[in-house]
């Protein structure tokens, strides 16, 4: 297995380390004209786009959109069909994800002035919420919960989930998670015309306030796409680990941490930095050991060779300023004193401190949410939370005094910028002397 090696010695360290980081994405002409295609066939001609673009591209055989609807009942039957470990494990995971997300919950709030004004901030949830979730063979109840739950957490009434089925394939799990998650209405449709039936409504499908949810090229092309018609959660690229490490967590343990990430597709990544140059030989020997008990190991092994980067660093201090440079998704601090590293840390999705708290368990049920800044935004975005399903609006109220103290000042502004009508507008409001 070979894996690239940079030391942060090296005079031309960042340059090499920048040019590793960088991913050749889908960003094609095809896929960019093939989904406008979609949006605008979706847009003019409703239920019928929908339906045709679901037994083209997923084989439904569906003849109108009410076949498309899966519901309450048939979620309520998945949940109970699913075996009874995993039902109690994703109830469990569920409960941890709503204690966790109820602590996020913004609520409004005001204040008064010596003057008899007050001002604040009212908080209010979206009305409608759209959620994609990949389907067919693939299972990502996680996914449901994760983005379905801090959704109700915030105060959203209404939930419309999007799922293709191939060929017909519903998956027990994700319609389970569903049903937990308090999800109100379930489509099985997916692809860019799933997108474009949520940010424009059909004659059946309601049209949302916000998309969330990861999807291929085609779902992130849409949603790139009808951003500013609705809200959009983020446009996420391969999923990323970054490890540091003092050399003396078992090599076994970080080498399956960073499998864990590298199974996820061919192009995620994973990047181990230690102070301690032989520990890479220790770590690269557990990887040659376990890879062949992996069930994705081609994948795995791809992921690797093609994106996958130790670096040798001078120091833990050293460690954690080259982590800020790479701003990562997941970011293991596998020390002695993650307490203290943790104080260098300034970019990263989600931060796992400590030895025994691998990245695996924060994707399913410690609580925190799973949906996180990649590519680098982390250096100016957050995990997915409640926030994201809560607006506000500033409140402002004057009392006559207060209204002419700043009518006066309002209208001298809008009078430099030449706006007459505003300037005559606060003017109105001045106690004549």
């Amino acid at each position: 297995m070979n894996i690239k090696k940079l030391n942060s010695s090296d005079g031309n360290f960042y340059n090499e380390l920048k040019s590793l980081l960088l991913f050749n994405g889908e960003d094609n002409d095809e896929i960019i004209q093939t989904t406008q295609t979609i949006l605008n066939e979706v847009k003019n001609f409703g239920d019928k786009a929908v339906l045709d673009y679901t037994n083209k591209y997923d084989r439904a055989g569906a003849r109108n959109n009410s076949d498309l609807e899966i519901n309450q009942n048939e979620l309520n039957d998945a949940l109970n069909r699913i075996p009874s470990e995993i039902r109690s494990c994703l109830e469990i995971s569920a409960e941890r994800i709503k204690e966790y997300h109820q602590k996020q919950k913004a609520e409004s709030w005001s204040y008064k002035d010596k003057k008899g004004s007050s001002y604040g901030q009212k908080i209010s949830p979206i009305d409608r919420l759209g959620l994609y979730v990949p389907g067919g063979k693939a299972a990502y109840p996680s996914s449901v919960l994760m983005n379905a739950i801090p959704a109700k957490v915030a105060g959203v009434n209404d939930l419309v989930m999007v799922v293709p089925t191939p060929n017909g394939e519903k998956n027990d799990l994700v319609l389970a998670a569903a049903k937990l998650a308090g999800v109100n209405k379930v489509f099985t449709i997916g692809g860019a015309q799933a997108i474009a039936a949520l940010a424009y409504g059909t004659e059946t499908i309601p049209r949302v306030d916000k998309i969330v949810g990861p999807g291929n090229a085609y779902v992130s092309e849409a949603k790139r796409m009808v951003f500013g018609t609705v809200g959009i959660d983020m446009i996420a690229g391969p999923s990323e680990i970054l490890i540091i490490c003092d050399g003396k967590t078992d090599p076994d343990w970080i080498a399956m941490d960073l499998f864990s990430q590298a199974e996820h597709d061919e192009m995620a990544q994973s990047i181990l930095i230690s102070a301690d140059e032989n520990f890479f030989e220790s770590v690269l020997n557990s990887m040659k050991k376990l890879i062949e008990e992996m069930d994705r190991n081609d994948v795995i092994v791809t992921s690797l060779e093609n994106r996958g980067i130790f670096i040798l660093a001078k120091d833990l201090e050293d460690a954690a300023s080259i982590s800020n440079f790479i701003a990562p998704e997941h970011l293991e601090l596998s020390v002695d004193d993650p307490e203290s590293l943790l104080l260098k840390i300034k970019h990263a999705g989600a931060i796992f401190m400590g030895r025994n708290t691998c990245e695996a368990v924060g994707d399913y049920c410690a609580g925190p949410n799973h949906v996180l800044p990649t590519s680098g935004t982390a250096r100016f975005s957050s995990p997915l939370g409640v926030y994201d399903f809560q607006k506000r609006s500033s409140l402002i109220f004057l009392s006559p005094e207060s209204a002419s103290e700043l009518g006066e000042i309002a209208s001298v502004l809008a009078n430099g910028e030449g706006l007459t009508a505003h300037a005559r507008s606060a003017q109105y409001r001045v106690i004549k002397k």
